[in-house]
Parts: C-alpha cells; sequence; structure tokens
C-alpha cells in the first residue's frame, strides 16, 4: 500500500543525550496552499536543532510535511505550527526552524522560528586558526 500523509511525528532515543550535536534536515519541497486565493506556496525548509532525549525519525517527518500539502495556511502560521510540533513530539534543547517559500505576487518570504529549553545554554562558538 502506499504511503499517506500524516500528522503523527514519531521519534527515536537520542544516542548521545550527554552531548550537544546539531541535527540539520533540509525539506526542498515543502508545499501547502495560500489561504487567499487557493494555489500552491512552495518553500525549502531547514530544521536545525540540538535533540535532549528524542530525535525526530525522518520517514515520519516526510509523511507529516506531506499533509500540508493541501492545507491553506498562511506562511507565518504554517512556519510556527510546524515548530510547534517538532517541539511537542522532540522536546529539544533548542530548534530553529527556517522556512524559505518561493516568490508570490514579486515577493520572496522567508520565515524564522526558534525554541530554546529553559535553563539551556548554547555551548560556546569555537574559532578554529
Amino acid at each position: 500500500m502506499p504511503s499517506q500523509p500524516s500528522k503523527e511525528l514519531e521519534t527515536f532515543d537520542n544516542p548521545e543525550p550527554g552531548r550537544d550535536y546539531t541535527i540539520r534536515i533540509q525539506v526542498p519541497e515543502f508545499t501547502c496552499l495560500c489561504p487567499k486565493t487557493g494555489q500552491p506556496d512552495f518553500a525549502e525548509l531547514l530544521i536545525e536543532y540540538i535533540p535532549d532525549k528524542l530525535c525526530v525519525e525522518l520517514k515520519a517527518l516526510k509523511m507529516y510535511v506531506w499533509s500540508f500539502r493541501d492545507e491553506g495556511a498562511f506562511h507565518e502560521a504554517v512556519t510556527n505550527r510546524i515548530l510547534a510540533d517538532l517541539v511537542e513530539a522532540t522536546a529539544p534543547r533548542f530548534m530553529r526552524l527556517t522556512a524559505d517559500f518561493n516568490v508570490r505576487g514579486g515577493i520572496y518570504t522567508v520565515v524564522v522560528a526558534e525554541h530554546r529549553k529553559p535553563g539551556w545554554q548554547a555551548p560556546a562558538v569555537v574559532t578554529l586558526p
């Protein structure tokens, strides 16, 4: 049976919970509908996160992203909704979602939303010579 879109985000245990490390996931084919015109909107999503106890499972993420294909949503709303759902599923130390939408009416839109776990501090940046 072919895959179907789903709002369920599956997770798995972080294999290195004692270490801060970054996971970057690019989703180049995100689509939703303009809530005003019903025409398709296209975006590239970049998910960057530092997991705590859980990581998002990629096939489930693919099905989740697909579930927005026939939904009308403003860019700002859909970006924040996706971030909220990912945070609810994984409870990361840090997560940033960048949604880079294709041009619409001569205007490009990039929406960046972030989450920080209360009390979490980012590690100091290391600059190498």
